[in-house]
């Protein structure tokens, strides 16, 4: 078996154009990269990040959580108890189907499968840490202080062959987030790293709002048999992590909207405004049944609503239009502060203790109060 040292002698042979002698291959160095991949930035630890009031959608302060989430919430974990005492009332009397045997089950089927993906991302996927995806791993550091979160998720990078996505979940007491690998060519340094950032802002948003727990899973056990109903939890719950991603790094709020609607590759060709701007002007019956059944936002509404931070994301009827001067663009006039200094207020101080270790607010009802 050959040292690096031996590896690194050039090789004898000139080969064809490109031919690299260091690796005997034509083309790029998988050492150094592709042509126009900038390496990583070393990691370095996230600033403490500085106190600032909640002002309800802006990226100032905690999060704010979607109007509709918690009724919505309240109305699947009702059905779903109800379903369950309904389950076990007919195999009292002595009834027996696969649906009902799935419902009275289900506390053993959730936990089971949470153990068995967390325990396939620790066995297969790449956990991030300083000398691993460190870029990466920072911003998820980072997005855990934003948040005010005692423990900062374990996060890992799991190959994608080709796909764009991220998930957060977690299992007993530990949370984690993943996120493909082909996120991390939009996230590099030649690309997009606000995207990235704001990806992962989202995901560990998912976190910090409770909707990877246990208990809550449970209770929306029924959702995929929630025609409409479920669909709309879930997106309402899509809309509080892209508050989240939108609070931890709101400049990369177009760049991840543009991946999701050209992909990693036509992405920088996608216009956001323009996209967005389509919401209130695409209309119809199947725009609304579109919109209705799906677990996720639909793109040109969750554009709007990333872009205009005045209300919250549209459920089940178009975005209006805003009146004439209403609207002045995205991002605000004077563009938002560089990463890191998470939106500073002039004469707001840096708090000194550690990650969220926030000063008292009086008028607070909480972190989404």
């Amino acid at each position: 078996m050959q040292s690096d040292d031996q590896w690194a002698q050039p090789s004898a042979h000139t080969g064809p154009p490109g031919w690299n002698p260091v690796t005997g291959m034509a083309g790029w160095d998988p050492r150094v990269g592709p042509p126009g991949w900038a390496p990583q930035q070393p990691y370095s630890p996230p600033p403490t990040p500085t106190y600032q009031p909640t002002r309800g959608l802006s990226p100032f302060g905690l999060p704010a959580r979607h109007s509709w989430e918690i009724p919505l919430l309240v109305i699947v974990i009702i059905a779903t108890a109800l379903a369950y005492l309904l389950c076990v009332a007919l195999l009292l009397f002595g009834y027996f189907d696969q649906y009902v045997v799935l419902l009275i089950l289900a506390p053993l089927l959730l936990w089971f499968g949470r153990g068995v993906n967390y325990s396939t991302q620790r066995l297969n996927a790449v956990k991030m840490s300083p000398t691993q995806f460190p870029e990466g791993f920072r911003m998820v550091e980072e997005a855990a202080a934003r948040f005010g979160m005692a423990k900062v998720p374990d996060a890992y990078v799991l190959l994608g062959n080709g796909a764009i996505n991220a998930f957060a979940s977690g299992h007993g007491f530990r949370r984690y987030v993943v996120v493909y690998s082909d996120l991390f060519e939009v996230g590099g340094a030649a690309r997009d790293p606000d995207a990235l950032a704001f990806i992962i802002g989202h995901e560990v948003g998912h976190i910090a709002a409770g909707h990877v727990s246990y208990w809550r899973q449970l209770g929306m056990f029924l959702v995929p048999f929630l025609p409409l109903l479920g669909d709309a939890l879930i997106r309402a719950q899509e809309y509080t992590a892209d508050n989240h991603g939108y609070c931890n790094r709101p400049q990369g709020a177009p760049g991840a909207m543009k991946v999701l609607a050209g992909g990693k590759y036509l992405n920088a060709l996608v216009d956001f405004d323009e996209m967005a701007d389509r919401a209130p002007r695409e209309k119809g019956f199947f725009i609304w049944v579109v919109n209705a059944v799906s677990s996720h936002p639909v793109l040109t509404w969750r554009m709007w609503a990333l872009r205009d931070r005045s209300r919250h994301g549209r459920m089940f009827l178009r975005p209006n239009p805003p009146p004439p001067q209403a609207y002045s663009g995205y991002p605000p006039a004077g563009g938002y502060p560089p990463p890191g200094q998470y939106g500073e207020v002039p004469g707001l101080p840096r708090d000194p203790g550690s990650y969220g270790e926030y000063p008292a607010q009086p008028e607070s009802r909480g972190p989404y109060g």
